[in-house]
């Protein structure tokens, strides 16, 4: 089983790249129990996204 730093780690590298099929089920067993894990990818989720819209918004002031 994966600590929650495990987690941590897999969700910042899923950011970059593709997780294999194990380092997924394992990832998705760990998040099924941990509300915490739970929390820090949604929080995750909601960063890329802001960055994501804000550079957007700046590209279109720019033209």
């Amino acid at each position: 089983m994966l600590s929650c730093k495990d987690v941590t780690h897999l969700l910042s590298e899923a950011q970059d790249r593709q997780l294999g099929l194990s380092e997924k089920m394992q990832l998705q067993m760990h998040l099924a129990m941990c509300q915490g894990c739970r929390n820090f990818r949604s929080q995750m989720d909601f960063l890329r996204q802001a960055c994501r819209r804000y550079l957007s918004e700046r590209r279109q002031d720019k033209e």
